[in-house]
């Protein structure tokens, strides 16, 4: 509602927003009442598992799976019978993120520990992403193992894909200097085109071919002798890092070789606008993280103007003047240093999943037409090379013979790992297609809500919507309790009549129940508006609408956080209707639909229920009532203070009395019925 409308949207970084973060979709969540014991018995458990006897790991899905000697492991350990239970469903859940967070996730790389805190490292931009957090219990089962406190976990009260939020925009737009590989996705998912803009100025940057070792060891001792050859002869140099842990390894190496270097990451991201307006000086070294890729602009030479801020703070003074003035012809004179030198030269460590991140790092270099070079060294051990493509190039390897320490730059070798890349981009491109098909299934369900949502917060009288309600939750009632086909013996008119009561608070006379079906839907709906008429008369219509507003959003928004909690859990075991040769998105989509409506029916139920049962409190009422109102469950509404500056001589309280009855016993209404069949029914 804070949102003026979505005519047009013009995105920054486009590829970045639309693709790279779009496998996860964006969630607005709110604290559930758990217990967090449990993550930490079970994360004592976790580290006395061995990989490949009690669990195996598929890297490239990202994913864990408990053996049938670790399934039994772990009903020893924690004194469970059988782990697939349905009444262990839960513990097993837990027990698959603990060891997810354990064998998957890795400190200084997908996440930092800082200030007695779990932060998620972007893998994109490698920054820390403070207030975000991994759902379903993983970030718990991450804080358990680092020993940190562990946050309550949350409960989805809202989420939506990135694909879907965009979509929303009449119009959209965006540019980047990395789009051109994914044409294809922006225009499936989009429908948008991608137009390539030449540069400004000629590009003159000499992008030499990879450089591939055997081991991380050997790759990263020849990083470091070119980096200390770059150093001598003055050229700047920017080493980009696929992690933290990376960077802060050659970091080390470099420290020990005394070589003078910055180091850029998400531990270290206060000074970034200082070490990337430095990082073109002559003999420069900067060791980056994926910070250093996205719309940062190396400037040759050095920046004058940072160069004169970060010696005087006040940047309209007279010194500050005097100053940069000073600094303009030093760092002219370094900029024909660094020229002379080649200009700035990108060393890149390991190649990203997506080409698109490489290209970005590259771009850092030769920029308005300056010269510049670029060269990425490998491993067979790096991530990439070790899951999508290593075993073409190890065979190669293997019959060139080569020794330790060997290097291969050939463009076949290029190729292959181009080829690799392809195939990462193909798997990401599938999840992130496949989340948008279930999220179309929950985004008409989202836009019938919040459009729903959205009239009641525009409407000032619902009391049409009221009777709608009424009407449908009357002739549902009728049709659960009375079959026109049956014979009127076998109909529960009992039920019926109580049921009525439940909801409306009162009976219905018993000569409504004597007619056909027909006359007994139109006989109890007369009934049910002329309660209706009636608390208008007790609570005034100007109070009973702002009741109705308050009610009716309060029921939605609950019911709907409920809905969302179901989604979640149906889409989590759909997949396995596969194997009943069955397509999970079908049976989502017809399961969806079914919970959609049962949801809409509760509300409606709820909604009129909750209005027919409300008791006024009066204000000197209302400390005594407080705890009691606390126990009743959903909540209070206040009636403002009219305009006149008088106080408020009311307040009304939903009020829900729970009577201490055993299910099994007769129940209190006086029915004649046990608890549970009767009012405990509702």
């Amino acid at each position: 509602m804070v949102q003026r409308g979505h005519s047009f949207a013009i995105v920054d970084e486009v590829d970045s927003i639309l693709i790279d973060e779009a496998r996860t979709p964006l969630i607005i969540s709110g604290p559930a009442e758990e217990s967090t014991d449990k993550y930490y018995s079970i994360n004592v458990i976790i580290p006395r598992l061995r990989r490949d006897l009690h669990f195996s790991i598929d890297e490239k899905a990202r994913s864990a799976v408990l053996t049938e000697e670790g399934v039994e492991r772990v009903e020893k350990l924690l004194g469970v019978e059988n782990l697939y239970d349905p009444g262990n469903i839960e513990i097993n859940h837990h027990v698959q993120q603990a060891l997810k967070a354990h064998a998957l996730f890795r400190r200084d790389v997908d996440y930092v520990v800082k200030d007695n805190q779990v932060i998620i490292v972007d893998e994109f931009t490698g920054r820390l992403m403070p207030g975000r957090r991994y759902s379903d219990g993983l970030h718990q089962a991450l804080e358990a193992k680092e020993g940190v406190r562990i946050e309550s976990e949350n409960q989805t009260l809202a989420s939506i894909t990135f694909q879907n939020y965009f979509r929303m925009y009449e119009k959209l737009a965006g540019m980047t200097g990395t789009a051109d590989t994914e044409a294809a996705e922006f225009k499936k998912i989009y429908n948008l085109d991608v137009m390539v803009i030449p540069t400004n100025m000629p590009m003159i940057r000499a992008d030499h071919s990879d450089v591939i070792y055997r081991t991380k060891k050997e790759k990263y001792i020849a990083v470091v002798e070119e980096i200390a050859d770059c150093h001598h002869r003055g050229q700047p140099v920017l080493v980009g890092t696929t992690s933290i842990e990376n960077s802060e390894l050659l970091s080390r190496m470099l420290k020990r070789e005394g070589i003078p270097h910055h180091v850029l990451n998400a531990k270290h991201h206060e000074r970034e606008a200082e070490i990337v307006a430095q990082a073109g000086r002559s003999g420069a070294v900067t060791i980056a993280t994926n910070m250093a890729g996205r719309g940062t602009d190396i400037v040759l030479g050095g920046n004058p103007a940072f160069m004169a801020r970060s010696r005087v703070a006040q940047a309209d003074s007279d010194e500050y003047r005097e100053t940069l003035a000073q600094m303009r012809p030093l760092c002219d004179e370094d900029r024909k240093t660094v020229l002379e030198a080649g200009g700035l030269h990108i060393l890149g460590t390991e190649r990203h999943e997506s080409r698109r991140i490489d290209n970005q790092l590259r771009g850092r270099s030769g920029r308005q037409g300056d010269p510049g070079s670029s060269r990425f060294y490998l491993s067979l051990e790096d991530d990439l090379m070790r899951i999508f493509g290593s075993e073409r190039i190890s065979g190669l390897m293997e019959r060139l013979g080569m020794t330790e320490g060997q290097e291969i730059e050939n463009r076949m070798v290029t190729k292959a790992i181009e080829n690799a890349q392809k195939r990462v981009e193909a798997h990401n491109f599938d999840i992130r297609k496949h989340l948008l098909e279930y999220d179309d299934v929950m985004n008409m369900q989202r836009e019938s809500v919040y459009g729903q949502r959205r009239e009641i917060l525009s409407t000032e009288d619902l009391s049409e919507w009221v009777d709608e309600m009424i009407q449908e939750t009357v002739h549902e009632m009728v049709q659960t309790y009375v079959d026109p086909k049956a014979h009127r013996d076998e109909w529960d008119l009992e039920g019926l009549a109580e049921r009525f009561h439940v909801v409306f608070g009162n009976p219905p006379e018993a000569g409504l129940l004597a007619e056909d079906a027909d006359a007994v839907d139109e006989g109890l709906l007369a009934t049910a508006r002329q309660i209706y008429r009636s608390r208008e008369e007790e609570f005034g219509a100007e109070t009973l609408r702002k009741l109705e507003k308050i009610l009716f959003l309060q029921i939605l928004d609950s019911q709907w956080k409920d809905h969302l909690y179901g989604m979640d859990q149906l889409r989590e075991g759909i997949g396995l209707r596969g194997y009943g040769q069955r397509d999970p998105l079908t049976e989502y989509k017809i399961e969806g639909f079914g919970m959609f409506e049962a949801m809409m029916a509760r509300v409606r139920e709820d909604t009129v229920r909750t209005l027919f049962l409300v008791q006024l409190a009066d204000e000197e009422n209302l400390p005594r009532r407080r705890e009691q109102r606390f126990s009743m469950g959903r909540g209070a509404v206040a009636a403002s203070p009219s305009q006149g500056g008088e106080p408020a001589r009311q307040q009304t309280t939903v009020k829900r009395e729970t009577p201490k009855v055993g299910r099994n016993e007769p129940c209190p209404c006086g029915s004649g019925r046990k608890y549970k069949k009767c009012c405990g029914a509702a």
